[in-house]
């Protein structure tokens, strides 16, 4: 079992001991704290929640609403909703600020708070260190009876999220309803159960649910990778269907299967929305340091410039904004629009692929194979403390001295063949380790090759 408070967040598994575990008393110390530091900016606050389809939602939405009113924030519930629907919900409210219940790819156990601030995009690092100084502090005063936050509600706001999409101006939505496409969708026991639907059907496509029952007991490991979507892969090679889509369980993620059961490769969804975007609006995009070099391709191929940020979200959009990106996003599938709003959003993915489709009227197998083929491998490694990643770091920069060096957010090592990044998880107290070639027996010798040193 484990407690992780980070500057984006508190992540953890249920039960346990207080300060350890994702626990009651845990998680009211944190959204007091998060609530202190929206009281600072407004005295009379609201904030937007939504929680994915975890069995634990209910009871973590209960007492961080609780919570929120005792200090006199008002509280508007999306109930079962998405990252992004929530974000662009505290947009549209002009709420103060937000909390999204969900661990995203994290197995059942797991939970989570993310806040968010008055633009609905996560909040800062230096907002994040004040609400962990709060909360140290415990300095947070509680509002009086007659001041008492208010509580309402807004079921099914989805609606309003595909609304916003289908009236993009780079969808062309007649174009998609022509097609009349039938995609498969593993909503992975939550939301997007809910949420694809709603835009699949205003989109006039058909589509087939697999493990559409919102329990939170997750039918395989949700995190979107090819080893966990074997069902997909199966059913959409074996059906009628023009594409096959998964997604985490926050819908912030999206993977593609193409219409001959191939998997379409997480780290190619940004790709293809890029290719889409720039073919229409030129301009600069950003991905992570971990994401493909794909995407610096068809960048360059459109006459656009490319950048690369630390991973994480915040970082990534930082970087769109003072580089003026028309795209961006993370080589997990997560695609931000910022005609739509800043955060990674599996929906408008999902659109933009099927225009891409229908503009270009070909099969997303013949698609893939027009993109720079590259292969990432991820593996992750056990870490101990984080003094343990200081000596890691400082022995491989010893030893790859003369290769090329970034140490701006972990380390990544690029050789001419490819190019290995190793960098402490935001999420789990591990080391992740990614590396790219041109295929996946060479980028596996350059991981071999950069372990050994460390073994």
């Amino acid at each position: 079992m484990t407690l992780k408070k980070s500057i984006s967040g508190i992540r953890g598994t249920i039960g346990g001991a207080i300060g350890s575990n994702f626990t009651p008393i845990d998680i009211v110390e944190c959204v007091s704290a998060y609530g202190w530091w929206l009281l600072q900016k407004n005295k009379k606050p609201k904030v937007v929640i939504g929680r994915d389809g975890r069995s634990s939602g209910q009871m973590v939405s209960d007492l961080s609403t609780n919570t929120l009113r005792f200090l006199g924030i008002d509280v508007i519930d999306l109930h079962l909703s998405t990252t992004p629907t929530v974000e662009m919900a505290v947009v549209e409210f002009e709420a103060d600020g937000g909390i999204i219940f969900t661990a995203s790819h994290n197995p059942k156990q797991w939970n989570a708070l993310k806040f968010l601030n008055n633009k609905g995009e996560f909040i800062s690092a230096g907002s994040g260190e004040q609400i962990l100084r709060y909360i140290d502090e415990k300095a947070m005063n509680f509002a009086e009876l007659d001041n008492i936050g208010t509580y309402s509600q807004y079921k099914n706001y989805f609606k309003s999220h595909v609304d916003a999409i289908i009236n993009l101006e780079l969808i062309d939505l007649e174009l998609i309803q022509s097609k009349k496409y039938h995609v498969l969708i593993d909503a992975i026991n939550s939301t997007g159960a809910l949420a694809i639907p709603a835009l699949l059907e205003a989109f006039h496509c058909t589509y087939e649910i697999i493990n559409p029952d919102i329990t939170g007991n997750f039918a395989h490991n949700p995190e979107p990778l090819p080893q966990n979507l074997t069902e997909l892969i199966e059913k959409t090679k074996d059906s009628n269907a023009n594409l096959g889509v998964a997604v985490d369980p926050d819908v912030d993620r999206l993977a593609l299967v193409s219409e001959d059961g191939s998997y379409f490769g997480e780290e190619y969804t940004l790709v293809a929305v890029a290719d889409y975007i720039l073919s229409k609006k030129q301009g600069n995009t950003v991905s992570n340091l971990s994401s493909s070099r794909a995407l610096a391709d068809i960048t360059e191929k459109h006459g656009g410039s490319y950048f690369a940020a630390k991973v994480g979200e915040v970082n990534v959009v930082n970087a769109m904004k003072s580089n003026k990106a028309v795209i961006g996003g993370e080589g997990n599938g997560g695609i931000i629009y910022p005609e739509l709003h800043y955060g990674r959003d599996a929906l408008v993915g999902i659109a933009f692929i099927l225009n891409l489709m229908a503009s270009r009227d070909e099969k997303l197998s013949e698609i893939r194979k027009s993109y720079s083929d590259y292969t990432i491998i991820k593996n992750k490694m056990d870490l101990k403390s984080p003094e343990e990643l200081e000596g890691i770091f400082n022995t491989l920069k010893n030893e790859f001295k003369d290769e090329k060096l970034n140490d701006s957010d972990g380390l990544k090592i690029d050789f001419s063949e490819g190019w290995v990044h190793m960098r402490m998880s935001n999420t789990e107290p591990i080391i992740r380790i990614y590396a790219e070639a041109k295929d996946a027996q060479t980028a596996q010798i350059l991981v071999d090759k950069v372990m050994n040193k460390i073994k």
